[in-house]
């Protein structure tokens, strides 16, 4: 890794250290771990229940300090297993398609509420140094049953967060849709145009927080070396509407097949990463804000009055709605300086 590189800052702190991901395999966590790989860590520990995705992470890094475990985070003995010997945790493992959610809620509860507990618990228990959980601007004022229960895997969080005190550090992070990740509406679009399908639009009014996954590696990294016990960090970014980001793909592959289906069930027309309420317990650190955990028995007056760095933000909080706008020509010039993306154009070429 090159001093140019803009996660290099973060590699005295990363340097000989032994790393659990959890969900390792997912988008993240593949990008996460290749972006670890460069700052020298002892180990890291992909934690996962996809034999298939080990497996191909596995060749695909071909790397000694890697480490694959196979179980599910509902399972507290599987996450212990795991847990020795662990300086970091980055707790990625979650159930996240919106609609789903609404059809299975329990299973989400399971995985996303007593499974993040689970692995909270155990690295305080192991005497892991920080842990650090990813959340989601569903999470803020939820409406659909992902949201909830990443709502409360936050509370959790900062419930263990007062257990763990300077022993283990336990924080969170939230942040909005990440550009190409698995399961997420690029690349989905980009299939139905190579299968020759309609690109459908729920609401082309809607706003959504876009970030690239370099980005929101850089969040991470930020929360796991400069993070407080409780506290949720969030990145500032540039919003779109649904119906930019979709003309901009489908502009970028000269693609005229839309149509505008409606709202899907638990859906937002526009997502929010710091509430109303929230926004009076928001410090602002630059490039990012931190949101100050509420606590039984504290006084906040001092702070609410008096805080230093306090964030200034609209009444409504920090929205996809008022934050910067991204035009649609700005969207597609995002887009096309993906790796991902210049990969399907220049088999497109061919």
């Amino acid at each position: 890794m090159t001093k140019n590189d803009p996660l290099a800052k973060y590699a005295s702190k990363i340097k000989g250290k032994t790393i659990l991901v959890t969900g390792g395999t997912g988008s993240f966590g593949s990008a996460v771990t290749e972006a670890l790989l460069k700052l020298s860590p002892k180990k890291i520990i992909i934690f996962s229940r996809d034999e298939k995705k080990q497996f191909d992470l596995g060749n695909r890094f071909n790397d000694s300090r890697l480490s694959f475990v196979i179980g599910d985070v509902r399972d507290r003995e599987t996450v212990d297993r795991a847990m020795g010997g662990v300086d970091y945790v980055f707790h990625a493992a979650a159930l996240k398609q919106v609609p789903t959610g609404e059809f299975f809620p329990l299973e989400l509860v399971k995985t996303n509420v007593l499974g993040s507990h689970n692995v909270i618990h155990s690295a305080i228990d192991h005497g892991v140094k920080r842990v650090v959980i990813l959340s989601t601007d569903k999470a803020c004022a939820p409406i659909n049953v992902m949201g909830m229960t990443k709502a409360l895997m936050e509370r959790v969080m900062i419930a263990a967060a007062q257990r763990g005190g300077k022993k283990t550090m336990v924080c969170g992070t939230r942040y909005g849709n990440v550009l190409y990740t698995r399961g997420s509406i690029v690349p989905y679009l980009i299939e139905r145009i190579k299968s020759g399908k309609t690109i459908t639009v729920t609401d082309p009014h809607m706003t959504r927080f876009v970030m690239t996954l370099t980005q929101s590696i850089d969040l991470v990294l930020f929360a796991l070396t400069s993070g407080s016990p409780g506290e949720i960090y969030v990145r500032k970014a540039p919003a779109a509407t649904v119906g930019d980001l979709i003309d901009a793909v489908a502009d970028i592959f000269s693609y005229k097949k839309i149509e505008q289906v409606g709202i899907r069930p638990g859906e937002k027309i526009d997502e929010f990463l710091i509430s109303r309420e929230e926004r009076m317990r928001a410090v602002d650190h630059g490039e990012y804000f931190s949101i100050i955990p509420e606590i039984m028995g504290k006084d906040y007056r001092d702070y609410y009055f008096k805080g230093k760095n306090q964030a200034r933000l609209p009444e409504e909080g920090y929205g996809s709605a008022n934050t910067e706008r991204l035009s649609k020509e700005g969207i597609k010039k995002l887009l096309v300086s993906l790796p991902e993306m210049q990969g399907e154009l220049a088999l497109l070429r061919k």
